[in-house]
Order: C-alpha cells, then structure tokens, then sequence
C-alpha cells in the first residue's frame, strides 16, 4: 500500500489532536508504520492548528508536502481554505460548514471571505456538513470533530468496527458512548 497523508486542521480547541490520536491509533491497529506530526499556531488563542497523518508500510517522515494530502478533515471554512493546496488531485475535502473568525477579523483588520464551500467546490472535491448543528442535536456541541471524523471516515480504508475499537479507547471513559453515536451520525451521513 502507498503511503497514506491525512491532513487535519482547525483552530485552537477544536479537538484537532485527539482526531489525530484516533487516526493514529486506527493506523498502528491496522499494522502500518504511522507517523504524526502536530504543528500548533496560536492554539490557546484560537489560532490555526495542523496536525499531518501518515501511515503506510514504511513511513520516512511526518509532514505532508503540498499537492499530496489523500484526505484533509477541516473544523472551519476559511482553514480549509487555507490548506487546500495540500490535497492531491482526486483526495477528499471533508470540512465542517463552520465560521470562526481569526484575530485579524475580529480586529476589522481583515474581511472572512465569502462563499468559501462554493470556491473550494470549483477545484476539489469538497464533502461539506454543519457538525455543529448535528452534534447540538446529539446534546453536546463538543462531539462535532467526531462527527466530522465520521464524514471522513467513509474516505479512508478502515471498517467502521475499527473506528468504533479506537474511539472507545482514545476518548475520555465517560464519553465513549456520545462518541461513538456522534461517530455514527456521521458516517451515515450521505455524501
């Protein structure tokens, strides 16, 4: 199997290092090499944050050149934005149909950009879905990078049993359940 590169990214707090923990666990389950390399902006500040996944045979490097992600899961439009020169021609965008506006936006020293799903569309492939609005409907707003997860989830090659094996260990104990149910909500979701 050729190399793997999954690209995760969002802003500071939206649970962009466990996703990668998930993936990486899923990964090293399924007997591949994995390396995992997080970068972190501001983090604390709401700032972006990227993390690269990359499992296969034998991996020399953690980090993902540009033109070669398989898959990049997005918290956030405009970090979509922001990293979707990495996608290989032919991956999947999975993005969380979400709005959180950076420090230079919040200042007034920047406009957020307008129809970022719509543009993102003309050149990939872009699998769009409002985790935040299904993950409210689960109870709790903190679930929607599972849910996101899930969504993309239907692009990688591991069966959803897998999945299900590593969120039960990965996630905190008493929130194994809401997880694996936001897990579920969107892997069913028809993309």
């Amino acid at each position: 199997m050729a190399t793997r590169n999954i690209m995760i990214v969002g802003v500071g707090g939206q649970g962009t290092l466990l996703t990668s923990r998930i993936l990486g666990g899923l990964a090293m389950d399924a007997g591949f090499d994995v390396k995992l390399s997080e970068v972190h902006g501001m983090a604390q500040r709401g700032g972006s944050v990227v993390t690269y996944v990359r499992y296969g045979e034998e991996v020399a490097e953690p980090i993902v050149e540009e033109g070669c992600a398989d898959v990049i899961i997005a918290f956030e439009r405009l970090e979509a934005m922001r990293y979707a020169h990495f996608l290989k021609k032919g991956g999947a965008l999975v993005v969380n149909d979400q709005r959180i506006d950076p420090m230079p936006v919040v200042i007034g020293a920047a406009q957020y950009p307008d129809n970022i799903l719509e543009k993102l569309g003309e050149e990939f492939t872009v699998y769009a879905v409002d985790a935040m609005e299904e993950a409210k409907k689960l109870g709790n707003a903190k679930t929607f990078n599972i849910i996101v997860l899930g969504v993309a989830a239907r692009h990688m090659e591991f069966s959803k049993e897998q999945w299900m094996r590593v969120i039960e260990r990965t996630v905190p104990p008493k929130t194994v359940e809401l997880n694996k149910k936001a897990f579920e909500v969107g892997y069913a979701l028809d993309r």
